[in-house]
């Protein structure tokens, strides 16, 4: 199986209320670390060079000897396992690469360093990268979607450590970023880029071991972006997120379906007949605006760039700024991977009632704090992930999911079936990078970020198709010398 790699082949417990993120229990405050673009470390918690890192003797290979795994209750394996299972049923793709890994053994003695959402998805993504010789070391990349059952399996898993827990607080969050890169990795997988950000701002000592790395989401290849502007990137990262299976399948039918599964969760809310307003009209939020219309809701767009607000407007929403839009949405879903795209302004003007959720990856979108700070109430778990804020007026809002990834916390994120295809993406892109020709200085690629090469688009829609019982045509020769002429016209 080709892998497109230039000369190798293949392949909760919540306890804090929002606003209050030094509580146990909290996983973050708006404006905190996990800010797009910040850099430094985690509100002082750590020295530099890490959280307790372990002062063992070395590993074959160079890797440190590391601790053991951190999870909440290694008794829930066996539920964590029959999870797995039926993910995998869902996930022929990886199914399909797996031979091919065994085979091939593309990380063979690595150490991979990831920071991912915990769920039963990730695990079989894990299990293939194991399959082809890997070390993980993983840690959670957003502590409310972790899934306590899921993280005792993978801990259970021979080559896997894990360093995750449920509704951690944010210390202790990136205290799990560190142990990870205790392993001094060769590889790292990163969702959001703080375990990226964190191994170049605490963890420099370890940046000349890295080969490479893979990003998953579109807010993490955009802070990837300002530190490659910045000339502060180390090492070459392959944009996962801006593949085009990945962009088609993931974000617009993955995001869309399961953003809606969250709200529905969370509030079992009828969205017919609803005023629904979706801000960023992105692969995600073009998604998302699709679904909530086909449930019957009136859709307002909002944007800030004038060719996706024409395309919004063109497809038959409503485009409004977000200033007009407040007073007339009763449900709101923020999916811009920027930070106060509804702040306090637009909340003084909101409907009674008016449900808030964000589908971005940081919990910046709402700004929860200036929420709190206008309210003389907090409710938390109204309903499970429902917070209601009791305003001056007496007006009441809902926030979902603390301001975080409402798919991912208030339900189970993007179906199984559409994660094959994005954890491929980043299995091959991974391989691609462990390849021989990146050891080579005159063919390896320069620090920065990087798209994902066309080839591996096309392996895995093959895949994708085959295992669908899919099959497309192939051109004829003549078909093919028409194409790459100029000669032949009418």
């Amino acid at each position: 199986m080709s892998a497109g790699r230039r000369g190798a082949a293949v392949v909760s417990g919540r306890t804090g209320k929002p606003g209050d993120a030094e509580e146990p229990g909290r996983a973050g405050k708006p404006g905190g670390a996990e800010e797009p673009g910040r850099a430094g470390k985690p509100g002082g918690a750590e020295e530099p060079g890490g959280a307790g890192k372990p002062e063992a003797a070395g590993e074959p290979g160079g890797a440190r000897a590391m601790p053991p795994s951190e999870i909440a209750d290694p008794g829930l394996a066996g539920a964590g396992l029959a999870r797995i299972g039926w993910a995998e049923r869902s996930m022929p793709v990886l199914g399909l690469m797996r031979s091919a890994f065994e085979r091939e053994q593309p990380f063979a003695g690595t150490a991979v360093a990831a920071c991912l959402h915990v769920t039963a998805e990730t695990a079989v993504l894990v299990n293939l990268l194991t399959a082809g010789g890997g070390r993980l070391h993983l840690a959670a990349s957003n502590p409310l979607s972790t899934q306590d059952d899921i993280a005792a399996a993978l801990a259970a898993c021979p080559g896997v450590t894990v360093h995750a827990r449920s509704g951690v607080d944010r210390r202790t969050y990136y205290q799990h970023i560190h142990r990870t890169l205790d392993a001094a990795p060769g590889l790292v997988i990163d969702d959001g880029c703080d375990l990226v950000n964190t191994l170049h701002a605490e963890r420099p000592e370890l940046l000349a071991g890295v080969r490479g790395g893979c990003e998953s989401t579109t807010t993490g290849v955009a802070r990837l972006r300002r530190m490659a502007a910045e000339g502060t990137l180390a090492f070459p990262v392959v944009a996962a997120d801006a593949s085009r299976t990945r962009r088609m399948f993931d974000n617009f039918y993955g995001t869309g379906q399961s953003v809606i599964d969250g709200i529905l969760r969370a509030t079992n809310t009828l969205l017919a007949g609803q005023v629904v307003v979706v801000a960023g009209y992105g692969p995600c939020g073009r998604g998302i605006a699709e679904r909530v219309r086909g449930l019957g809701a009136q859709v307002i767009v909002t944007e800030v760039d004038p060719v996706r607000a024409l395309a919004a407007l063109m497809q038959g929403f409503r485009v409004l700024p977000m200033a007009q839009a407040a007073p007339l949405g009763q449900v709101f879903i923020t999916a811009t991977g920027s930070r106060d795209v509804i702040g306090p302004g637009h909340m003084a003007v909101m409907r009674d009632g008016a449900i808030l959720a964000n589908a971005g990856h940081f919990d910046v979108e709402v700004d929860v704090r200036g929420l709190a700070e206008l309210s003389v109430a907090i409710h938390p778990d109204v309903r499970p992930h429902a917070d209601e804020y009791l305003l001056r007026d007496g007006r009441r809002l809902i926030l979902l999911a603390e301001g975080r990834v409402v798919n991912l916390v208030a339900a189970e994120g993007n179906p199984a079936a559409v994660m094959d295809l994005s954890f491929a993406v980043q299995a091959l892109a991974l391989a691609w990078l462990a390849g021989p020709s990146q050891s080579d200085e005159e063919s390896s690629l320069e620090p920065g970020v990087h798209e994902v090469p066309a080839e591996i688009d096309t392996q895995i829609a093959t895949l994708a198709l085959a295992s669908r019982g899919a099959a497309i045509d192939d051109l004829t020769p003549a078909q093919q010398e028409y194409l790459e002429s100029w000669r032949q016209g009418s």
